[in-house]
């Protein structure tokens, strides 16, 4: 996972597996951030498997920003991870850029 920050937005560009086990580390990792952004990018270009804990790491974090009035923001969503958060409905909670 590589962060990046950037006239008000933190840029997260993760990779890999989440699941329970990286959820984890993942979270704490946004959450202990110095600088809170206007706005979060969760780009998942290159994560090849998500379940429930992806969700709860969007979904925290989505909680996080709105306590701080900021806003989420996905994008780069691999077919996998759009699977998921589709069926969670996900796109009723937080902004999903689709650059097709």
């Amino acid at each position: 996972m590589t962060t990046g920050f950037k006239n008000g937005t933190l840029s997260v560009f993760l990779k890999g597996e989440i699941d329970h086990h990286r959820a984890a580390s993942i979270r704490e990792e946004i959450d202990g951030a110095v600088y809170l952004p206007e706005k979060l990018v969760l780009d998942f270009g290159g994560v090849t498997f998500c379940d429930s804990s992806g969700i709860a790491v969007v979904t925290g974090r989505r909680k996080l920003m709105k306590s701080v009035g900021g806003e989420v923001e996905l994008t780069n969503l691999t077919r996998p991870v759009e699977v998921v958060f589709r069926m969670a409905n996900l796109e009723k909670l937080v902004t999903i850029r689709r650059d097709d």
